[in-house]
């Protein structure tokens, strides 16, 4: 399916730059749209800081293609970007269907699935808790590690790497942390490869992000890579949130400056 996912995305990039388009071209172009099964992606429902799971799936969940259409109602968006957007489904995994009370921000979730009845997942995100006295259930180690051997990309926000690393399937590789606990995580947890060098470290099918802000910019560029950029500028205008590369710096769009060489605001917005 993401062999699929990728040949439409890169034949409608093709057909939206040539003058002439045939027919058959369009009908093939529709059939693999129609064949994009939605991407679904999975968060473990427990006490994490709020902006690591809720920053990241809003930000590509505001270029997916429910979004994007339902905004295009105030501003202009071109109906072949909203057709080749991406359509998410979030699943926020619980072991029961009880509340869980989040650890910033007196936010409550709900889970929409529990372990034994979430679907096949695409994607999972760990988000970061307080991993000073932070225990994994079994289950959701368990859950994880089953994610990992599948060869299914995994994401960490913030504290989350140390989460991942307690199931033991970062062991042996490059993953990245929260500053503020790089050396509790170094010392807990060492046969892990840490690094503080970049915002974010991708090792095989697992992607580490620093702070939760940085988590956001590590699913950006991912966001990017996967979607295109024309994609990823109109979600970002939706937040108006400029993200950074993977050394922190705002260099992930197009710079703009006035006539006089001072810089103006990256994103034009309506």
């Amino acid at each position: 399916m993401d062999e699929l996912r990728f040949r439409a995305a890169m034949l409608c990039l093709v057909l939206d730059s040539r003058a002439v388009v045939h027919a058959e071209e369009v009908l093939y172009c529709n059939y693999l749209r129609a064949e994009m099964a939605p991407i679904h992606f999975g968060s473990l429902v427990y006490d994490y800081q709020a902006m690591d799971v809720i920053g990241p799936f809003d930000l590509i969940g505001s270029g997916g293609r429910f979004i994007l259409d339902a905004v295009s109602f105030f501003t202009d968006i071109d109906r072949k970007l909203i057709d080749r957007a991406p359509e998410f489904v979030f699943h926020h995994i619980g072991e029961t269907l009880d509340p869980v009370r989040l650890l910033t921000s007196s936010l409550v979730v709900n889970p929409t699935d529990t372990l034994d009845d979430c679907p096949e997942l695409d994607y999972l995100l760990v988000g970061g808790p307080n991993i000073k006295d932070f225990k994994l259930s079994p289950r959701y180690a368990e859950f994880i590690r089953r994610h990992v051997a599948a060869g299914k990309i995994v994401f960490t926000t913030c504290t989350g790497a140390a989460v991942l690393a307690s199931t033991g399937v970062l062991d042996g590789k490059r993953a990245t942390i929260n500053n503020l606990e790089y050396e509790f995580a170094r010392k807990q947890y060492p046969k892990v490869k840490w690094t503080k060098e970049t915002k974010w470290v991708v090792d095989g099918n697992i992607w580490t992000g620093s702070g939760a802000v940085a988590g956001m910019d590590m699913f950006a560029h991912w966001f990017k890579e996967s979607f295109g950029l024309d994609l990823l500028t109109e979600a970002s205008k939706g937040l108006d949130y400029e993200p950074r590369d993977i050394n922190g710096l705002f260099k992930v769009f197009p710079q703009r400056y006035d006539e006089n060489g001072v810089q103006l605001s990256t994103l034009v917005l309506p």
